[in-house]
Formats: structure tokens, C-alpha cells, sequence
């Protein structure tokens, strides 16, 4: 595996065959590693890039903390049969004060937009980036990040960008919780509870499946369930899963998002479903 924090030196080194890369922000768990994995399945070439993105926090989240294990992430991916690993420094990818910027669509300041003001514009931006450094013919993005991955396929859908956006399930440990950098951030108590957010989504999915016409009394319900359990709740909600539009009672192809502070972390999470009474969770 070639590490490589130069854009010259990987344009230099990427091969001139398909390439697939996994964009990720390091402290790399089974999740990332099952995103390499899928990779592996669209492309000769398995590049992942490394880089916490300062362009996507806000005053006062959690940039200067973000968990950053560098030699642990590279031993992971070596193993794991990465070709390329690119990790640039500030330097390389903000040469300069980034003044123009990628506007995310508008469904970008709903929920996780509307709690974090121009998270999505950091996004779109580096992500941009990343794209124009390693010429990728596909890239693997995970479901965790559901609102994510919309903004990422809508910007590549109207920039006219050649790369196929690929969204990967969501990797859960054994109790449910969805697999995520900031879980190292939970005490063994939060730890413990921290399930509740995913058990809360699958009941209050059911609950729609079984009442179509109750979408919103059930996410006020799930929220303040969690709230009674201790959690700040920022939004539980129902949304089409194509655009994440308010959905119609025609809709059947939903998705529930939450995301929900426990103690002083802030989790995400969804599921999608279908309304039809015979689907499965």
C-alpha cells in the first residue's frame, strides 16, 4: 500500500485503470472496513483517503478532539489489501482560504443542516476535492450518513461529475448500535444505552408500517421516549428516501433518521422501510 499526503506525487502514482475510493475521516472501525470491502468489488484500484475536514465542523463542535489514529488506521488498511491511502495535510488541500465553496441542494438544511449550519457546504466542498485529487470512477459512501449520501449523489447528478456513488448498509455491533469514530467518545453507562436510539427507530417504524396515516404523532412519540430515557433529542423523522422529502400517504419507500445527544455525544442513525403491511424490518 502506498501512503501518499502529496496531490502531485498520487496523480503520479494512481493507476490508469477504474478506481474506487472510500473518503473517510480516519479512527477507522468495521464500518470503514466493510466500505474497503465493497470497494473491492467495483474497482482494480482501492484507494481511501484520510482527512478531518475543519471546512465541516462548526465554532463549537468537536474538530480539535475527533479521534485521529493515524498508524492504527494504516495497519488496518494494509491489511485489509488498500492500494493507495491518501492523507493530505491542511496544506495540501486548502493551499489557499477556500472561498468558493459547492451550495448543497436545499433538502441540505433540513434536519442534520438545520442542527449544523454549513455542515453539508464542508462536505460537498472537500468531497469535491477529493474527487478532482483521485479521478475516481466510483466511490462508496455508508448509509449511516443517509442525508449524506443524497447531498454527495445530488451534487455529482447536476455537476456532471463521471463517478458512480455507491451507498453501503449500515454496519451495526451486536446490540444495534450503528458503528461510528465518535462511539469512543461514550462511558461504559452511555455505552450501554446507547442502543436505545436504534431500538426506538425500529419500534417507531413498525408503528408507521402498521399506521401509515400516524408518521407524525409516532416520531413525537419515539422523541420524547428517548427524552424520558435521558437523551436531548434534536429530530426523529419520517422522509421519502429519494429526495428526503415530507412524505405523502402514496409514499411507501421511507427512511427514519435520528439523531439524539447522550450525554455529551451526538449519535445518528436510520432505517429505511417500506409501508407496505407485509415488510419486514
Amino acid at each position: 500500500m502506498r501512503v501518499i499526503r502529496e496531490i502531485p506525487l498520487l496523480r503520479s502514482v494512481l493507476p490508469a485503470t477504474e478506481i474506487c475510493l472510500v473518503p473517510t475521516m480516519g479512527n477507522l472501525h468495521h464500518g470503514h472496513l466493510a466500505l474497503v470491502k465493497e470497494a473491492r468489488l467495483h474497482a482494480e484500484c482501492v484507494a481511501v483517503s484520510i482527512f478531518v475536514n475543519r471546512l465541516q465542523f462548526g465554532p463549537h463542535e468537536d474538530f480539535d478532539k475527533y479521534p485521529r489514529t493515524f498508524s492504527e488506521d494504516v495497519d488496518k488498511l494494509e491489511a485489509a489489501g488498500v492500494d493507495v491511502l491518501f492523507a493530505p495535510d491542511e496544506t495540501s488541500l486548502y493551499p489557499a482560504r477556500q472561498t468558493v465553496v459547492v451550495t448543497p441542494p436545499p433538502f441540505a438544511d433540513d434536519l442534520e443542516g438545520r442542527f449544523r449550519p454549513g455542515f453539508f457546504h464542508g462536505v460537498a466542498t472537500v468531497v469535491l476535492k477529493l474527487f478532482n485529487c483521485v479521478h475516481p470512477t466510483v466511490a462508496i459512501f455508508g448509509k449511516k450518513d443517509y442525508q449524506q449520501l443524497l447531498v454527495i449523489q445530488s451534487m455529482v447528478e447536476q455537476l456532471n461529475v463521471p463517478i458512480s456513488i455507491v451507498g453501503s448498509e449500515i454496519v451495526r455491533d451486536s446490540d444495534g448500535l450503528a458503528l461510528s469514530s465518535r462511539n469512543t467518545y461514550l462511558s461504559k453507562e452511555e455505552r450501554t444505552e446507547a442502543p436505545a436510539l436504534y431500538a426506538v427507530l425500529r419500534k417507531a417504524a413498525r408503528r408507521i408500517i402498521d399506521n401509515p396515516g400516524d408518521v407524525l404523532p409516532t416520531c413525537e412519540q419515539a422523541s420524547q421516549e428517548l427524552t424520558h430515557r435521558g437523551w436531548r433529542c434534536d429530530y426523529i423523522e419520517a422522509r421519502r428516501r429519494s429526495d428526503l422529502g415530507l412524505p405523502e400517504r402514496e409514499d411507501s419507500n421511507l427512511v427514519l433518521l435520528g439523531a439524539a445527544r447522550l450525554g455529551n455525544t451526538r449519535l445518528i442513525d436510520n432505517i429505511e422501510f417500506n409501508t407496505a403491511p407485509s415488510a419486514a424490518l
